[in-house]
């Protein structure tokens, strides 16, 4: 099982790690190799795909000779040659006359033995796979021969494994097995998110149980723009025992023998959340980085934990040296929190910068004397200063060619407690799905896999503000409404579960009106990386000018 980091349009990229891997597994003498789904093109494509409606049924949607997919399939043809001692299962983009297919080629003998189809297309959450591609029609074992034994091999695609647990009336291995497979191999690009090893390994057990043949779950590891592809491979036997198990977040080369019977039960690790929310932070941001070109990174150090969690995140995966802390002090700031921006870029080994932003605060003030006169200050004049920070950071980004990284986190996201155009500013939201307590476990995990106090101790116990007024601090209590807004956004619990849950009806009610009125603001974010179930950002559809009462709406009241 090769789990490999593929780049969404990157072919040449792509057939160079299928090559290496190829070569990895016939030096390990494996006679049966698989890619993870799409492997060819990387997941997932979205509109470099022309969806299904660009053109009318029954018309030329054949790719042209310089196109994405005809290029992909040429790639998986050619490729076949290469591997003489191998039978290899590759994920690509198939295609005929007229439909696309997300499909999986299976190579022997130097050539594409046959093309199996995905039959179940996920439209849920961040998948919208039926914009692009047609089902399958029907999906049967292949016959291989591995040591002059014939064997039939079941291959499905990704969805094609989870038609319990979504509930689709087709069962896609139950099928293949009713054809006489005698082993699946499942090729996969399922993105991360808390919890999802243990949802895996519960599926597959279950389908070996059921069917009694060996399983194979093939997973892509790396970041593609707000997804995390987490890899850990798994291999179950037909007594539905773990066997083999790829590392998480890292390419790798799983080699497990079945045959031989010198493969023995193993273990998952026991859970570790923060450390698997930390890893798959880090590896979203390295992969981002690299993937788009970037080298280096600038974020805007308040002193609090969140920008704290965020310089950590990006020192880990850029290196300290790439990563710029920029102080931007007014006359609010307070001292503890200049000192404590400071210290963590020294901790971290971080570029530091202070910038004051006094003066500009000041000119706009004057110029806004006249057109607020007869206002009293507000929010209006705090938040001049959350947007002059953020277009401090975006000019330092323009001359020197880094990124800047938002440090909102999702509690923040969630009630619209962040200012457009100021701590919103930037290309990637690092931590926009990690809730407000969250942030606080993820540091303290941070420091202790550090062995030393990186981010200070007074990130985590002074009250959170964004010191934009005199004596103002942050006005929640995130230990009742950082869970609410998770059950809230992730659970999607209604209005009467979260008082029969226990919360404050006029604290459920308020929360409820931030979320929806925070929506133009999530809106014009920068991407988010996804570690939960739900995210916002590609699996977060909700309109803009939405006027239906809270009290109103059926799916609060249910």
């Amino acid at each position: 099982m090769a789990q490999l980091n593929a780049t969404v349009g990157d072919l040449d990229g792509n057939r160079a790690l299928i090559r290496e891997y190829a070569r990895k597994a016939a030096d390990a003498k494996a006679d049966l190799l698989a890619f993870p789904e799409m492997t060819m093109t990387g997941y997932p494509p979205l509109d470099l795909l022309p969806p299904r409606e660009v053109r009318p049924p029954g018309g030329d949607r054949k790719p042209s000779e310089e196109d994405f997919v005809r290029l992909n399939k040429q790639y998986v043809t050619d490729l076949a040659k290469e591997m003489q001692s191998l039978i290899a299962v590759i994920g690509f983009i198939d295609y005929d006359d007229i439909n696309l297919y997300n499909a999986a080629a299976i190579i022997e003998s130097g050539r594409v033995n046959a093309i199996i189809h995905k039959t179940l297309l996920p439209t849920y959450d961040v998948f919208d796979e039926q914009r692009y591609f047609t089902p399958a029609g029907s999906n049967s074992p292949v016959k291989i021969r591995i040591h002059n034994q014939e064997l039939s091999l079941g291959v499905s695609i990704c969805e094609d494994i989870w038609d319990e647990e979504v509930g689709y009336g087709l069962k896609v291995a139950d099928a293949l097995v009713d054809r006489g497979a005698s082993l699946i191999v499942n090729i996969n690009a399922s993105p991360f998110h808390l919890g999802m090893r243990e949802t895996r390994l519960r599926i597959l057990q279950g389908k070996a149980k059921r069917l009694s043949i060996p399983l194979f779950y093939v997973n892509m590891v790396g970041g593609q723009d707000e997804l995390v592809f987490d890899g850990e491979s798994l291999a179950i036997d037909a007594k539905t025992q773990l066997v083999a198990k790829g590392k998480q977040f890292e390419e790798d080369l799983v080699i497990v023998d079945l045959e031989s019977g010198t493969a023995s039960p193993i273990q998952l690790p026991a859970p570790n959340p923060q450390r698997e929310i930390f890893e798959a932070l880090v590896l979203g941001v390295r992969d981002y980085f690299r993937k788009t070109g970037f080298r280096i990174a600038y974020v805007g150090l308040s002193g609090g934990i969140d920008s704290s969690l965020v310089a950590a995140i990006a020192a880990e995966a850029l290196g300290g040296s790439n990563v710029t802390g920029v102080s931007m002090p007014s006359r609010y700031s307070s001292e503890h929190s200049k000192k404590d921006a400071r210290l963590l870029a020294e901790n971290l080994g971080m570029n530091f910068l202070t910038i004051p932003i006094e003066p500009i605060f000041t000119a706009y003030l004057d110029q806004l004397k006249d057109p607020f006169r007869d206002r009293p200050p507000d929010v209006a004049e705090e938040n001049l200063q959350s947007r002059t920070r953020g277009s401090l950071l975006m000019a330092l980004s323009n001359k020197f060619g880094g990124l800047v990284l938002a440090t909102g986190n999702k509690t923040e996201l969630a009630l619209g407690y962040a200012t457009l155009y100021g701590d919103m500013s930037g290309g990637l939201e690092v931590i926009g799905d990690v809730s407000k307590t969250e942030v606080y476990a993820l540091a303290r995990y941070y420091n202790a896999s550090e062995g030393r106090q990186v981010i200070p101790e007074r990130c985590f116990t002074k009250i959170p503000s964004a010191e934009l007024k005199p004596d103002q601090f942050d006005p929640f209590d995130y230990s009742i409404v950082s869970p609410l807004a998770d059950q809230i956004i992730e659970n999607r619990l209604s209005r009467r579960e979260l008082i029969r849950k226990g919360y404050d009806e006029s604290v459920v009610d308020d929360a409820l009106r931030r979320v929806r009125l925070a929506e133009y603001k999530r809106r014009q974010a920068a991407p988010v990386i996804k570690i939960t179930k739900k995210a916002f950002g590609l699996g977060w559809k909700m309109p803009i000018a939405n006027r239906l009462p809270i009290s109103m709406n059926p799916e609060n009241n249910r």
